[in-house]
């Protein structure tokens, strides 16, 4: 029953991130207008607060880079590979790089412009759509969540789950916040990260994974 919630779940976001993805090829002139509404304020605030847009630069060049969190990812693998728990280690190796891949095939698909202003805050490379850094934030905190709540290793303290969540939760709300203030991305460009990391995480959860010893478990 959980896996349904999750592959549900799954299908759901990518339905909504297909959607869209439509819409932007499209050039639909509403959401274009919202996206260059929030933008324009956005960036006029990061203009005239440079103490806050150095913040900025740094959770989001460094903190929450995709580097950064591809090498908590990469950690993770080798704590689960060294404790045998193959199934999940390959789990999140694997949809980590599948996350790397969809982002850059997007990127190249969609082709969109990047946000363009007489005075930038920061910089940025590839095209726009989807965001890498909200793609890539939700994927590796939304796996190391599913790590968090695997039933193979007995009860984790309430208090370390409350702590996970809050800091994964700030962490892709906050890295999307960043990437939209610093001026390097509209704000449909982080949702479509959000939803397909989204996607990418509870359709991987969605599948059993084989403990060594043990039947396939229920995640």
């Amino acid at each position: 029953m959980r896996n349904d919630h999750f592959r549900w779940t799954g299908v759901g976001c990518a339905l909504l991130g297909a959607a869209l993805t439509a819409l932007v090829v499209a050039q639909w002139q509403p959401l274009l207008a919202y996206d260059e509404r929030v933008a324009r304020d956005l960036h006029a605030h990061a203009v005239a607060h440079p103490g806050v847009t150095r913040l900025m630069r740094v959770l989001s060049d460094w903190v929450w880079d995709p580097w950064t969190m591809r090498a908590l990812a990469a950690a993770a693998c080798a704590l689960l590979w060294w404790r045998g728990d193959r199934g999940r280690a390959l789990t999140v190796a694997l949809v980590t790089v599948a996350a790397s891949v969809l982002q850059q095939g997007l990127k190249a698909l969609v082709g969109r412009e990047r946000p363009v202003w007489p005075d930038p805050v920061d910089s940025a490379h590839y095209a726009a759509y989807p965001s890498g850094h909200a793609l890539t934030a939700t994927v590796v905190c939304g796996l190391l969540l599913w790590l968090l709540h695997r039933p193979a290793r007995g009860v984790v303290p309430v208090a370390w789950v409350v702590t996970a969540w809050v800091v994964a939760v700030v962490s892709v709300l906050g890295v999307g916040f960043t990437r939209v203030y610093l001026g390097v991305h509209w704000p449909s460009d982080v949702l479509a990260g959000w939803l397909l990391g989204v996607a990418l995480v509870a359709v991987a959860a969605s599948v059993p994974v084989r403990e060594r010893g043990c039947d396939p478990v229920e995640r």
